[in-house]
């Protein structure tokens, strides 16, 4: 339970639902318990006395391993030891056969069904993981049959052995269905986030091979005249002829030209819009179960300063999703005087990483292309506020574009949001990590 409000919602729903569970299977071995203590039960032999309150805590302690295994064995998140299953069935039926043989030496009418149910309820919470649904309702459909006659033995009449057979039916059959469908909740939430991580993978891939196509368009066609021209030069120089310069002076052009058309593909590659980046924002943080709040009034703005917002939007967004925990985020545009502003405040910040890292000193850098600067520090209240100001000039004044990392001005290259390091990898659930 430490750093509850520190963990994601999935982890918070896991530890509900085992929590629930485990509630369940103590509940039942207190009521036992303390049923066992009372003075009609303890009037019976002084080995059943003692021995019945011992075996109902052997019984919980063993099915509580045995549940955890069952639950992670059902997620998908581990294996069933069946040494364990064998001990938890072993102290179960144990407790049980205590209990009917302290019901025939000592009047526990009208408490044998709840008693019964009890004993069999710590086991149930991990059998009916286990196992398919209707092989859990034939084999409790077994235990029950098999108890309704070993009570019959005890003395007692038809009615109260039927009365005792159908209560502890009823309870140990609401247990097994609760605990069935608590799993099967979180079980499909695991799923949908293991599919929503996949479906972002893929989405990574699928950039990559259309960029790897457009290259290999590019520069597929210009390489091929570049070799067979050098070749050509290589062979007039050979025979002393004057071609080959001009040759060579071919190849100069069209490896300029390469090298113009592989630049203007990355640009298009890389470029930032604001309008898409402010929709994509918030489609992300929604999906991740953050509250975003986008307040924009878009003003007219040239090119180069609506693509250098985008580029602020994107990193910052990025930044709230992988160095906090948090519940809220605020994205406003706002014209002021001699200029526009685009605040970026978030809260859940754990510790001090959000302000470190490359992606906000190539913010920096952008911004100071076209006169901008940016502010970024925590505030007093868990938050973290980014504030960018650019002043607003005249259209012609402002670069048609910003600038980019392909240029040779600009040493430092710029992460981009969906770089592969940054999706969670399929190893083990992304929300269990999270919570390291």
């Amino acid at each position: 339970m430490k750093g509850w409000s520190r963990r994601s919602g999935l982890a918070k729903v896991d530890i509900y639902t085992r929590g629930t569970v485990y509630f369940l299977l103590w509940s039942s071995v207190f009521v036992l318990l303390m049923t066992e203590l009372v003075r009609d039960v303890r009037g019976g032999p002084l080995v059943l006395a003692v021995a019945a309150p011992l075996l109902t805590a052997v019984n919980g302690v063993l099915c509580h391993r045995f549940t955890r295994q069952a639950m992670n064995t059902y997620l998908g998140l581990g294996a069933i030891d069946r040494r364990t299953v064998v001990l938890a069935g072993a102290a179960t039926a144990a407790s049980t056969a205590c209990l009917l043989v302290l019901a025939g030496s000592v009047d526990l009418t009208g408490m044998v069904p709840m008693m019964l149910s009890s004993a069999l309820m710590p086991f149930v919470c991990g059998h009916c993981l286990l196992v398919r649904g209707r092989i859990s309702v034939l084999h409790q459909a077994v235990t029950l049959a098999v108890l309704g006659a070993l009570l019959a033995l005890t003395g007692r009449g038809s009615l109260e052995v039927v009365v005792g057979a159908l209560t502890t039916g009823m309870l140990t059959g609401w247990l097994a269905l609760t605990v069935r469908i608590s799993l099967w909740v979180l079980n499909v939430m695991l799923e949908l986030r293991t599919a929503r991580d996949t479906q972002a993978r893929l989405a990574v891939a699928e950039e990559r091979l259309r960029f790897g196509r457009d290259m290999h368009d590019v520069l597929g066609r210009n390489l091929a005249v570049i070799a067979l021209k050098s070749e050509l030069a290589v062979q007039l120089a050979r025979r002393g002829r004057p071609e080959a310069v001009d040759q060579m002076t071919e190849v100069q052009r069209i490896a300029q030209e390469s090298q113009r058309e592989v630049r203007d593909v990355v640009r298009g590659y890389r470029e930032a819009d604001l309008r898409v980046e402010l929709e994509g924002a918030r489609g992300v943080l929604d999906a991740a179960g953050i509250d975003c709040a986008v307040d924009a009034q878009n003003p007219e703005l040239p090119p180069g300063i609506l693509s250098t917002l985008g580029w602020v939007v994107r990193e910052t967004t990025t930044n709230v999703l992988r160095h906090g925990d948090a519940k809220r985020c605020t994205i406003s545009l706002a014209e002021e005087t001699g200029g526009v502003r685009l605040t970026v405040e978030n809260d859940g910040v754990r510790g001090s990483r959000m302000g470190r890292g490359s992606g906000l000193a190539g913010l920096r850098e952008r911004l100071a292309a076209v006169g901008g600067t940016l502010e970024a520090a925590p505030g007093p209240d868990g938050t973290f506020r980014v504030t960018d100001r650019i002043p607003h000039p005249t259209a012609r004044d402002v670069p048609a574009r910003i600038p980019h990392p392909t240029d040779p001005d600009v040493p430092a290259r710029i992460p981009h949001p969906t770089d592969s390091a940054r999706i969670p990898r399929p190893d083990r659930p992304a929300y269990l990590e999270e919570t390291e």
